[in-house]
């Protein structure tokens, strides 16, 4: 605690000495977050040395090699732990188990200036993402970050050159990346479940999940193919069968439908080549299944529709894969998609339900803290809502959850807000299911497992 105390004033102390003394032009985030990226970079040691370290300790335990890496990635602040520790984050109990929720506060907001700036910033194509292995050790500009500080970790997946690193905004304990060496697309097919397993196989403590490879239900970054992992045990993983299925000539495999809002089929085996068959089977399925009855098109206009979010884990001698069945189709009524957050919900998460939140971590809007602040007053002070500008997305949702409590006062009040924004962010979860925990879903869903 007081090296991170030290090290932030410290960093504080000397970009402010910059700015008095002209060496930045500007004392906007940005650039500050430039600088003091430059200075920490001269005090890390340079790739090899942490590589050597890293493969040294994994000699010991894999975790051995993590852990270490892990407290290098803060301690080097590449990690600005100080910033992460902002994030809000509290959790809600749901018919699928206890659901995580976060405001994320870590990736500073950019003002007015810094935007106009980073518009104005000569626009270069180097790194071509913020994935690339190019990242390592660059400097930085004002609409890209600096990574003077940041060491990537070369692994080898199915025989090519990949990169393993961990998230800087930390979103879960030990938030790996791990990134194809080379910028292509993200892809979801049979050598996807191949990959993910390398990775578990080689760090066995680690699960590795996927995002899906289509916009809408994708994540943020299509452009390349990376993963997320870590040291974290989700509400997902929890969630038990609900109902079990044997998958003809897969009767070795042990399968079932998961209790959880989003559409997830569980397959176990001790042999991990027996999951990676099953799943590339499962996936082939989905990718041409439609069901018009349950508005399940594989394809509208020659656009596909149908993937698949994967996630890897080992527990024990088991190895076990969740799939996640999604569908991008949109309507008149939900252009942003079916399966998706519904417009009733967009005053709280109107972003892609992507690998983190198809979990059951909900990664929500800086917004949100002023909001609830703002929300707290007026609802303790009984307040009208709707008069403050930025509150009037939420008066209909403010209206119909107080009813359920005769007593809103200065202490309960940010508790009844958690409450209730986790139950929306159940809610969004169930928008995203392409078969509802439902008579009527679960029967669809059934359709689709017996084609299998």
């Amino acid at each position: 605690m007081k090296t991170e105390i030290v090290l932030e004033d410290i960093l504080k102390n000397l970009t402010d000495a910059a700015y008095d003394r002209y060496i930045i032009k500007s004392d906007d985030v940005v650039t500050r977050d430039l600088f003091d990226t430059k200075l920490m970079g001269v005090m890390v040691e340079r790739p090899s040395r942490i590589i050597e370290k890293f493969w040294s300790l994994y000699e010991e335990s894999p975790k051995a090699a993590t852990d270490a890496f892990y407290q290098f990635s803060q301690d080097t602040d590449y990690i600005r732990t100080y910033r992460v520790k902002k994030d809000m984050k509290w959790k809600v109990n749901s018919p699928y188990g206890e659901i995580d929720i976060t405001i994320n506060l870590s990736k500073p907001e950019k003002d007015p200036k810094e935007i106009a700036a980073a518009k104005n910033a000569k626009q270069s194509a180097y790194p071509k993402c913020q994935l690339c292995i190019e990242n390592e050790g660059y400097a930085g500009r004002m609409n890209h970050p600096a990574r003077e500080n940041h060491r990537i970790i070369p692994i080898t997946i199915q025989g090519n050159p990949w990169g393993f690193q961990y998230s800087p905004y930390v979103y879960y304990n030990e938030h790996c990346i791990v990134l194809n060496g080379a910028h292509v697309p993200m892809k979801i097919d049979r050598n996807t479940f191949e990959k993910l397993f390398d990775f578990v196989r080689q760090f066995p403590h680690y699960f590795l999940g996927s995002n899906a490879d289509l916009p809408i239900v994708g994540g943020s970054i299509l452009t390349h193919d990376h993963f997320q992992g870590g040291h974290y045990e989700f509400a997902m993983e929890r969630a038990e069968i609900e109902k079990e299925i044997v998958i003809p000539g897969y009767e070795d495999v042990k399968a079932g439908i998961v209790h959880w809002p989003l559409s997830v089929i569980r397959i176990q085996s001790e042999d991990e080549k027996r999951l990676i068959d099953l799943a590339d089977h499962i996936l082939k399925a989905w990718r041409e299944y439609t069901d018009e009855e349950a508005y399940i098109f594989a394809q509208t206009d020659g656009e596909p529709h149908n993937t698949i979010t994967p996630i890897a884990r080992k527990k024990g001698n088991v190895y076990e894969l969740d799939l996640t069945l999604c569908n991008n189709i949109t309507t008149e009524e939900c252009p942003l998609g079916l399966y998706h957050p519904h417009n009733e919900y967009h005053h709280i998460k109107k972003e892609n339900i992507g690998l983190i939140e198809v979990m059951g971590l909900a990664v929500l809007p800086s917004r949100l803290k002023k909001e609830m602040e703002e929300l707290a007053e007026c609802l303790v002070n009984e307040k009208p809502v709707d008069e403050k500008e930025e509150l009037k997305k939420h008066a209909a949702w403010v209206q119909e959850f107080t009813k359920k409590y005769d007593d809103i006062n200065e202490k309960n009040v940010m508790d009844i807000l958690k409450e209730e924004i986790g139950q929306v962010f159940v809610k969004v979860l169930e928008d995203a299911g392409v078969y509802k925990c439902t008579k009527e879903g679960r029967e669809a869903f059934d359709r689709f497992i017996s084609i299998l």
